[in-house]
């Protein structure tokens, strides 16, 4: 099976260039943001960062509030899709 390759896409965002691979409709690697880690798009906010207060018992609620609107609900959801897709395929990996 081929691994799909994501495209780099180019949008002008306040005047300026943002490059980045889309992971998802709101999650995104972009190569200039915080080293390529994912981010939600349009934000320097890191995936890991709102997965790790999830995991430490911050409501959603809470996140998205605090993210004053810049971090959707559906992003946080598309965020946890991504690394349950992610642990299913590690998991095929280390099983085959």
């Amino acid at each position: 099976m081929r691994k799909a390759v994501k495209k780099l896409v180019r949008e002008i965002v306040g005047g300026e260039p943002y490059d980045y691979y889309p992971l998802g409709k709101y999650v995104v690697a972009a190569p200039g943001v915080c080293g390529g880690r994912p981010t939600f798009k349009y934000t320097r906010i890191e995936v890991e960062f709102v997965l790790d207060l999830l995991v430490a018992g911050e409501p959603m609620a809470q996140l998205i509030e605090n993210f004053q609107g810049r971090v959707p609900k559906a992003a946080i959801e598309e965020a946890l899709r991504l690394a349950v897709s992610l642990l299913k395929r590690e998991a095929k990996a280390v099983a085959a």
